[in-house]
């Protein structure tokens, strides 16, 4: 369903052209941190069964970017979502696919370097996403924050595998092929506000958005116990019933992700078990796989991704 560090996910997106069609149509009608825990526990039970999800409503599936408001954005601060050059993220669990219950991993990296999308300068990151201990998608992502504290998305390049073969490599860039910059985490994120457009790339059918539905919540995972943490529910449009909630604390980002909706969708539980400063040889390592990942997606999208100023190594 979503992709989104953080934590990404899976690519498994098919979204109709159809649907997008649809809801477009139906938009314009509408107008503190604790030592680690000895015994983790899940101290906020799975949501599953108590967060009923909602249709989507009918509100923007756009939003609008704030150009000339990006006076520092390749430094990443905002609280629920900090990516800091060198951050290691690494949750492990199970994901159930038609009552079959596969183990998965997912890491994400924040390198040193930057990228300009659309004109603004943003953060690399770099995510691996293991399934049964098979890689089965790698995905470099750009972010960026606004002077207010907004971190916005601004385009990915994954490519997914099945048997070690590569099968698709649906990336998107805000300002081509009508793709636009979706909200990663708002400045201020506050339960009863309306939901956010997390990026819009129709030519891949990307159109995930995200809301927050909880928060003042306390959680315990195996790096630490958190207060403060916060629910975002995330969807793809074309999937308004299927949710996917990332479990976010403050200074760390996403601890645990849940899920929510029917028991025939894909389910999701991972709990963050690693969080660190990467080493100066882990992120040379990483530079060179983010940029042979760029390489690839020079090669792979001429229309786009070719039409870029290459990543820079921050000064």
């Amino acid at each position: 369903m979503n992709r989104a560090t953080t934590v990404t996910s899976s690519t498994g997106r098919s979204v109709p052209a159809i649907a997008i069609s649809a809801l477009l149509v139906l938009a314009a009608c509408s107008g503190t941190v604790a030592g680690p825990s000895a015994a983790p526990s899940h101290a906020v039970a799975s949501l599953a069964p108590s967060v009923a999800p909602t249709a989507v409503p009918s509100e923007p599936l756009t939003e609008e970017f704030p150009y000339g408001s990006f006076a520092n954005p390749a430094t990443i601060t905002n609280a629920y979502l900090p990516l800091k050059p060198g951050s290691y993220w690494k949750w492990d669990g199970v994901t159930v696919e038609d009552g079959e219950e596969i183990s998965h991993q997912i890491v994400t990296m924040i390198t040193d370097l930057t990228k300009v999308i659309d004109g603004v300068q943003t953060v690399v990151g770099y995510d691996e996403d293991w399934s049964d201990g098979e890689l089965v998608e790698v995905e470099i992502f750009f972010a960026a924050q606004a002077d207010d504290g907004t971190v916005w998305r601004l385009g990915e390049y994954p490519e997914v595998f099945e048997g070690g073969v590569l099968v698709e490599h649906p990336g998107w860039l805000a300002g081509y092929e009508d793709a636009l910059a979706g909200i990663y985490m708002p400045a201020q994120p506050k339960v009863g506000e309306r939901s956010y457009a997390q990026g819009w790339g129709p030519a891949v059918e990307w159109a995930d958005r995200g809301r927050v539905i909880e928060d003042a919540l306390s959680d315990c995972v195996a790096v630490g116990c958190y207060d403060n943490v916060i629910i975002v529910e995330e969807w793809d449009i074309a999937e308004p019933l299927a949710r996917q909630l990332k479990f976010h604390a403050p200074e760390i980002g996403v601890v645990r992700v849940d899920w929510a909706g029917s028991a025939e969708q894909s389910q999701e539980n991972l709990e963050l078990v690693e969080f660190r400063q990467l080493s100066a040889a882990e992120m040379s390592d990483l530079r060179d796989k983010a940029l042979a990942l760029e390489a690839n997606a020079i090669r792979n999208l001429p229309d786009t991704y070719a039409r870029t100023d290459a990543m820079e190594r921050r000064g």
